[in-house]
C-alpha cells in the first residue's frame, strides 16, 4: 500500500524525532546511515518535508533537520500524504479508476476494510508514539 519512499520518510522522520528530543538536528547523511537509506533519496524526501512543515531545517554548521514539539504530535498520515497524497485512503486496491461499491473491483469490500483500517492507524498513530518504543528498545528502524 505504501511506496518505498513513504516508508523511508517515517523511519526518517522517527529518527529525526529521536534526535530532537535529544536537542540535537541531523544530516541527511547521518539519517541516511541510520536507517539504511539511500543518502540522495534521504536528501529529497527530507527537503520535501521541510517544505511541507513535516520537519524543520536549519543551513550552516550547526544546521540539520529536526522536529519541534508540534511536528512531533502530528500524524503519521501527514508524512504519508505528503508523498502519496490525500487519495491514498480511498484508491482501489487493484488500481482501477472507477471503483466504487455500485462498480467494485474483485477485491473491493475486503480491500475498503484493510484501507480503513491503515488510515485509522496513520490518523491515529502521531510521531511521537512511532518514536517511544524505539527509545525503549522495543522496536526498530532498520532489519
Amino acid at each position: 500500500m505504501l511506496s518505498q519512499t513513504s516508508k523511508t520518510a517515517i523511519k526518517a522522520v522517527i529518527y529525526l524525532s529521536l534526535t530532537s528530543r535529544q536537542g540535537s538536528r541531523a544530516g541527511i547523511r547521518e539519517v541516511a546511515e541510520k536507517i539504511d537509506a539511500n543518502e540522495h533519496t534521504v536528501g529529497k524526501i527530507l527537503q520535501m518535508l521541510a517544505r511541507k512543515g513535516c520537519i524543520n531545517s536549519l543551513k550552516g554548521p550547526a544546521g540539520g533537520f529536526f522536529l519541534n514539539e508540534q511536528q512531533q504530535q502530528q500524524p503519521i498520515s501527514d508524512i504519508v500524504e505528503t508523498f502519496e497524497g490525500k487519495g491514498l485512503f480511498r484508491e482501489c486496491g487493484l488500481g482501477l479508476s472507477k471503483c466504487s461499491a455500485s462498480h467494485p473491483c474483485p477485491i473491493h469490500d475486503e480491500y475498503k476494510v484493510a484501507r480503513d483500517l491503515v488510515e485509522k492507524l496513520f490518523r491515529e498513530k502521531r510521531v511521537q508514539d512511532l518514536c517511544d518504543p524505539v527509545t525503549n528498545g522495543e522496536a526498530y528502524l532498520i532489519g
